[in-house]
């Protein structure tokens, strides 16, 4: 039998740690179990917490037993695990803020439920970023159903980081909008076998957005306005992540990390309500022009 689960408390979980891993979840009991497994044969981050946000229409996902081993087996390796739900539903903006305010971690990771990382996928974020300095980093999801098609002409978004990135105002219809075509499929993939990188190396790439696994740095994040945007988009909206991640290119610029350790379950989206691209409304009012 599966005994009762501890969710844990806010104001005990909220700690001046390393890293948080902020995962929302909705609807996806088995996903979240992947995902949190992936977490759980993670080395080399000591000590990181997870906070699992739920918003599923009946019980928590978290309470599915697999799931729920996998929370036990991430605190018997000495991470701390929050529980929480968080409803009603405001859209996927005001779902991740409140998960970033669950933290004081000095990075955040922002990770989908439906992501699985390698062992030492997290690890090199971290190193990644603790290197680069910059506001964000992250790993592009595979899609390994896609291994076998390979797009060359995607190939050529692919532009690497010759020293620490700069901030950079990124908008549609510019060339540096079009980097985003190297992460569909398995694309990024087949550009990492193509360079054939030595044992433990990596590389960043510039990016226009990354999505389901990004590294913040909490403060720089917080400073590019975080996902308070959430009062201003209709709550059935996707691209928070975007409209996150061009804020806080333009201040304190960000990369993509090759090789990525992470992929993608390919489950069926439980986002099926979305009028509005959060991205557009949030670059609609910061374009405007000025009263004179």
């Amino acid at each position: 039998m599966n005994r009762p689960l501890d969710l844990g408390t806010p104001g005990e979980f909220r700690a001046a740690r390393l890293l948080d891993v902020l995962i929302p979840t909705r609807n996806r009991p088995a996903e979240l179990a992947v995902t949190l497994s992936g977490l759980a044969a993670q080395e080399g981050v000591p000590g990181f917490g997870v906070v699992v946000s739920d918003q599923s229409d009946g019980e928590p996902a978290y309470a599915h037993p697999a799931a729920a081993t996998m929370v036990r087996a991430l605190r018997h390796r000495g991470h701390p695990v929050l529980l929480t739900r968080r409803l009603p539903r405001r859209g996927l903006a005001e779902h991740r803020a409140s998960l970033l305010a669950a933290s004081a971690a000095r990075y955040v990771l922002c990770l989908d439920d439906d992501v699985w990382l390698e062992p030492g996928a997290l690890r090199r974020l971290v190193t990644a970023m603790e290197e680069l300095g910059c506001g964000f980093v992250g790993n592009a999801v595979h899609g390994l159903s896609y291994v076998d098609d390979v797009r060359p002409e995607t190939h050529r978004h692919y532009e690497e980081w010759d020293g620490p990135p700069v901030p950079e105002r990124i908008r549609p219809g510019t060339p540096e909008w079009q980097r985003a075509a190297i992460h569909p499929a398995a694309n990024l993939l087949h550009v990492t076998a193509k360079l054939d990188l030595p044992a433990g190396a990596w590389r960043a790439y510039k990016v226009s957005w990354i999505g389901g696994c990004v590294l913040y740095d909490r403060a720089k994040l917080v400073d590019a306005g975080g996902f308070d945007f959430w009062r201003r988009v209709q709550e059935k909206h996707q691209g928070e992540d975007v409209a996150a991640q061009l804020a806080v290119l333009a201040r304190h610029g960000g990369a993509g990390v090759l090789p990525s350790g992470a992929y993608h379950l390919e489950s069926p989206t439980t986002v099926t309500e979305r009028e509005v691209e959060a991205w557009e409304v949030v670059l609609a009012e910061e374009d405007a022009p000025q009263p004179a």
